[in-house]
Order: C-alpha cells, then structure tokens, then sequence
C-alpha cells in the first residue's frame, strides 16, 4: 500500500504521545460526545430522506405531476429511486475524503450537503407553476441528497465503532443504527400532527413543505454536536503509523472488492423490508384500488400512527441484537434474520388482503413483525461492515459496499412494489423481499466471523 506523502500533518494533540497512549485518551475525553454526535448526525440525515419517503407516496403525484393515478404515483416515485443512485457516488467521494482526512469533517460536509438539499425541495414551485421544469429541479435536489447521504452512515458507524471497546463494537455501533428509527419517527410524526389540524388541500398547498424546511433546525443541532467532537483515535493512529493511502478507492477494489460484494448483499434485504414496510405500504394502505394501493380504507394520519408504533419496535430489536452479537457474534444473529425474513416474506401477503376492512390487528402484526426482523438484521450491520476492512479504506469500502446496497434493496422498491402488487397481486411483493432474503443469506455464508478481528489493522 502507498504510505501517506510527507506533508500529511498529524494533529496537534498526538505529538509527543505515544499510540497506545494517545488512544485511551482520545476514548476517555471523546467517547461520550461522539457517539452522540453520530446518533443525532444519521437522525437528521435519516430524517431528511424519509420526509421525502412520505410525500413521494402521499403529496407529490398531485403536486409534481398534476394527478393522483397510478402512473403519477410510479413517477413520484422514481423520484424517490433518484437519491439511490447518487449514494454510490457519494459513497465515493466521501470515503476518498474520509480516509484520507479524516470522519470528523467528512461527516461535517455530508451533514450539509444533505441538508441545504433537504430545504431547498421545500422551497420549490410546483408542477402548475413550472410544469416538467419543476419536477427537473426536484430531481436534481434529490440527487444532491443521495450524494450527501452517500457519505453519512460509514462515517458515522466509523466514529461510533472506533471509538468502542473491543467487546462492545456491535453495541456502539447501533447509536448510528437508531438514527434511523429516531429519523423516521420525527418525520412521520411531523406529518402526523400537520395532518391532524390541516385538510388534504391546505397539505397539498403548504403543509408538505414543513418538514423539509424544518430540516434547517435540525442540520444546526447536528453540527454542533460534531463540530465538538475528535477525530476517531483508531484514524490518528492510522494518521501516525504512516498507514494513509493517497487513493483509498484502489486499494479497496483491488484488494476487498470480495468485502464490498459481501457487505451489498448483506444489505441490501435491510432496504428492501424497510421501504416496502414504510413507503409501499403506506400508499397500499391508504389509497384505493386503480390510484396504486389495496383499497385498506386507513387514512394517511392512522396509518401514520401506526408506523410510529410498529418504528419503536424496530429501535428495540436494534439494541437486542447488538447485544446479542456481542455475545455470539455477527454472523448467528444475521443468519437467523435472514431465514427468518425468507418465512415472513411468504406470510406477510395474507396480513394484507383486507380491502376496505380496516383490519388494524392483521396490519399492526406486519408492521411489528416485519420491523422486528428488520431491527435484528439491520443492528449488527453497524459493526459487521466495518470490520470487513482494513482501518486505512474502511471509510470508502464500508460506504461503498452499503450504498451500492441502496441501489440494489431500495432504489426502485416502493415502485416496482406497486408495479408488482398492480398486476400480480400482494403476494408476488412477498416473492420480491423472499430473493432479497436470500441473496442475504448468501452473504451472510460466504462470510466470516468478524467479533474479534484487530480493528486497528
């Protein structure tokens, strides 16, 4: 490997300490702050994407493409699919960065670049005020998106992990994890409460841009908790040994292209279940037969609710299991998840059936059961992709091999769903997610177990 050039400057604080030394202070002083700051950090930028989740399925078919039918939803949300495209190519950029400067301040610019996107889609005019042009520029914001959420999770699970005791990495690697359900549910529940004291017009005219403009709030906390924090002590020691290499995105491909294919597959199924759990369904649920759903008869404001229940249960599965591969290791826990998500997969359709019943019971068992097996196979993931790298590419190959899995599990998931359960019915969205299961599955073999592997390699 190519050793860092000779004006690659250590950090003040690490002169005249040896590495040993320099590591257990940088985790007594910084443990607490960073690990916070990578919490809040995926929240924020988990928030921003799931705000656009639900007004793809909800607002935008009228607001960006004049109508409510089928065709305008697909579109909606192949809007949706654009920022998972960019992901991979945020993936690239910010590893580069991250590897070669730094998680501090690449997770600083991810963070903003995210959010000034984030605002500036609840700036924008509509489809009767600019036509096609309109939906163009939206497109294009989205993609800015992408492009900073590319850069997001590794960063933050590298700082949440490197900052962990040895035995302890899949349990601090799920603060980042539960960003995502504590994204999620400030995000529904701002729609929640908008739509409780505001009509389907005042929505549609106004409402749907508050959670992307509130985005602002919350991008300033999030940078003022990780412009406090340090740099990981695991990249200063990288930093001192000389073991930075000046194309990180090389070394990667030529030496863990195994790993990035392994942590896709590993993936992937995590976004497929969640997005058929909290986007397909909630168009399913809500909107009527020949307008892209089931004909459930919920209304968006129920099945909100529902969602901020059924989201609370995948934040406790993300704990369990990281617990728990803690204590037996990564590849058990995901192993059993990956079976288990096979079994859901072909029961789940029956559970949504009920057109114009309003069974809230059989709903509630998809959403808990199926945000369930999502927690326990997305918590040990946090740690799971990291340890599949050397220290010195870990940024880059952990984000690449995570977001090419957005493309893979999510891109396209809430549109082909609607496509399938159109003409094939519900149950062939259950043969959708039951591939992903097992191309997880697939993954989850050809891997080792990673729980004592030397994290400072």
């Amino acid at each position: 490997m190519t050793a860092v050039d000779s004006t690659t400057e250590l950090p003040q604080d690490l002169e005249g300490t040896s590495p040993a030394a320099h590591v257990a202070k940088a985790v007594r002083q910084s443990v607490k702050t960073v690990i916070a700051a990578s919490m809040v950090g995926t929240a924020i930028e988990f928030y921003d994407f799931y705000a656009y989740g639900t007004a793809a399925a909800n607002y935008f078919p009228k607001v960006f493409f004049g109508h409510t039918g089928t065709a305008a939803l697909i579109g909606s949300l192949l809007t949706f699919a654009v920022a998972f495209v960019a992901r991979p190519v945020g993936s690239l950029v910010f590893g580069h960065f991250g590897d070669r400067m730094g998680r501090k301040t690449t997770l600083v610019v991810s963070l903003v670049t995210m959010g000034v996107a984030t605002f500036l889609i609840g700036c924008l005019p509509t489809y009767d005020m600019w036509g096609w042009f309109a939906v163009a520029v939206l497109v294009l914001c989205r993609f800015v998106q992408g492009i900073g959420l590319g850069g997001e999770w590794s960063g933050a699970a590298l700082v949440a992990t490197e900052n962990a005791p040895e035995n302890r990495r899949a349990l601090y690697g799920s603060f980042p994890e539960l960003g995502a359900p504590i994204g999620f549910f400030l995000s529904n529940g701002t729609y929640f409460l908008l739509e409780m004291f505001n009509d389907s017009n005042a929505m549609l005219t106004w409402g749907w841009r508050v959670p992307f403009l509130l985005s602002a709030v919350l991008v300033i906390v999030g940078l003022v908790a990780r412009v406090h924090m340090e740099e990981t002590p695991v990249f200063q020691r990288t930093l001192r040994e000389h073991r930075v290499v000046k194309a990180p995105l090389r070394e990667v491909f030529r030496h863990s292209w195994r790993q990035v294919l392994q942590a896709t597959f590993l993936v992937a199924v995590t976004y497929t279940l969640f997005y058929t759990l909290a986007t397909w369904s909630l168009a399913w649920a809500t909107k009527p037969v020949g307008q892209g759903g089931g004909g459930l008869g919920f209304t968006n404001q129920e099945y909100l609710l529902m969602l901020m229940v059924a989201i609370c249960v995948f934040a406790l599965f993300i704990v369990l299991s990281c617990l728990y591969a803690d204590k037996v290791g990564r590849r058990k826990v995901l192993l059993f998840s990956s079976v288990a998500l096979v079994v859901f997969s072909l029961l789940f359709p029956y559970l949504l059936m009920g057109q114009g019943q309003r069974d809230t019971v059989s709903v509630m068992v998809f959403l808990c059961v199926g945000f369930a097996l999502m927690g326990i196979a997305f918590g040990p993931i946090g740690a799971f992709l990291p340890e599949l790298f050397a220290a010195n590419v870990r940024y880059s190959g952990s984000g690449i091999g995570y977001n090419l899995a957005a493309i893979v599990g999510a891109a396209f998931v809430p549109s082909v769903a609607t496509w399938l359960a159109e003409h094939w019915g519900v149950q062939s969205v259950g043969m959708y997610l039951g591939v992903m299961a097992l191309c997880c599955l697939v993954g989850v073999l050809t891997c080792k177990e990673t729980k004592n592997t030397d994290f400072e390699r």
